[in-house]
């Protein structure tokens, strides 16, 4: 049987809470997993549903090692960094 130990708990993002402080919204806090007797680590990433005016789905990953963009829209299937979310959102809401 598979064995998790949560070894770290992650956060929401300061700066995107306040970008959709005006929205309604909800957070889910990610975690960063270890599978026992491997060295695999999973990592679950922070959720921002934001419900109204619009509906999206942000996830922030930890780490990203390949690129700067560590949020990912799931309506748009694509990666973005900070600065981008906020332009996002200015624009689907106007």
């Amino acid at each position: 049987m598979l064995e998790f130990k949560v070894i770290q708990e992650l956060e929401p993002n300061i700066e995107i809470l306040e970008t959709i402080k005006n929205y309604t919204f909800t957070t889910k806090n990610g975690k960063v997993k270890h599978l026992l007797k491997t060295n695999l680590k999973f990592i679950k990433p922070t959720e921002y549903l934001i419900t109204y005016p619009i509906t999206l789905t942000i996830l922030e990953y930890k780490v990203n090692e390949i690129s700067s963009k560590n949020f990912y829209i799931k309506e748009h299937n694509q990666k973005y960094n900070l600065k981008e979310i906020r332009q996002i959102l200015i624009k689907l809401t106007n």
